[in-house]
């Protein structure tokens, strides 16, 4: 069945949160009710686009894969849809969340970035979980440990610190800015194999 499209947003080649962002203004010139095909290639961005659909009102409508192109489907909201995108309130800097590690405090990190970006440079002993995975996989984390989530930017894990409030754990901080500017130590998957862990 073809779907019928009022505006096409190419955001190939583009990482968190250019997708979001470029969604975000295209859709500022539509009317309500009207139908956006977004096509990406940055995986993560499928959970992304749900995510801030949820977040702000809009309706997700279904995501397609083509030869490695994600072509994401929204219809915009009427004003009365729309929601105030609100950020995650509590939050915590990088340095702080170093000192943290460094002071060996009881913490969990979650990472939700997709698995490739988490093999290629992940804090030590941070779970890795996408953001599309986050809500069937929620019975993973303990709702009473203090969980850092984090992501490459810091807007996939405010949406996920806001879906781990809602479902009622109370200690949860988002890590601002994120695995882009972490200069902490880092581990990866071909140490862990150098290792033999």
């Amino acid at each position: 069945m073809e779907i019928t499209v009022d505006k096409v947003l190419d955001a190939r080649g583009l990482s968190c949160p250019m997708p979001i962002v470029k969604t975000k203004k295209a859709m500022d010139d539509m009317a309500p009710g009207q139908v956006i095909e977004v096509q990406a290639t940055d995986k993560g961005s499928v959970a992304d686009m749900q995510g801030w659909a949820k977040s702000t009102g809009h309706q997700f409508l279904g995501t397609i894969e083509e030869d490695g192109v994600f072509k994401h489907y929204l219809r915009k909201a009427s004003p009365e849809e729309i929601k105030e995108e609100m950020k995650y309130p509590h939050t915590i800097t990088n340095e702080e969340l170093q000192k943290k590690l460094e002071q060996n405090h009881k913490i969990s990190i979650l990472d939700v970035r997709e698995p490739a970006e988490y093999a290629f440079g992940h804090i030590p002993g941070a779970k890795c979980i996408p953001l599309g995975e986050l809500e069937d996989r929620i019975n993973e984390l303990n709702q009473n440990d203090e969980i850092y989530v984090v992501c490459r930017t810091a807007n996939r894990s405010d949406i996920a610190a806001k879906i781990l409030a809602e479902k009622g754990y109370k200690h949860v901080k988002n890590v601002v800015p994120g695995m882009s500017e972490w200069t902490g130590p880092t581990e990866k998957y071909e140490q862990k194999i150098k290792e033999g862990i």
